[in-house]
């Protein structure tokens, strides 16, 4: 079941995910922002490996991609909220070719550069900007 409640303050800031209820107590992760709320059991030993790991491979692939879609991005970052599963990613990327497009717009052309590997997703969170000169 997708789940979304998008609050003040976060305008064009989009998140979605998949909502299940947690089994028993401790045994899972909440994901809360004023955006959306996922909630998803995932063992916590899973969760601490992935702490201290370096990038997945499903961020690296990912990020790849939006540098190749977005050359003139002065800064990419994908993250793995998901626990490290590839599941849901959140990505940050400042490039001038969102000059003058507005937010929707700048998401767009994020989501179509990635449609691909979101077939394969749960859910996104996008968070784009221009570089302040």
């Amino acid at each position: 079941m997708l789940a979304g409640a998008r609050g003040p303050g976060w305008q064009g800031n989009v998140g979605w995910g998949l909502h299940s209820g947690l089994g028993r107590a401790g045994s899972g992760i909440i994901l809360l922002s004023h955006d959306f709320f996922v909630v998803w059991q995932l063992p916590l030993l899973h969760c601490a490996q992935r702490m201290f790991a370096s990038q997945t491979e499903g961020e690296l692939k990912v990020t790849q991609i939006l540098k190749e879609k977005f050359p003139r991005a002065t800064a990419i970052k994908v993250t793995d909220i998901s626990g490290g599963c590839g599941a849901m990613y959140e990505i940050q990327i400042e490039s001038e070719e969102f000059k003058e497009k507005r937010t929707v717009q700048q998401h767009q052309m994020v989501n179509q550069a990635l449609k691909e590997e979101i077939k394969g997703m749960h859910g996104l969170r996008i968070f784009t900007s221009v570089p302040k000169h």
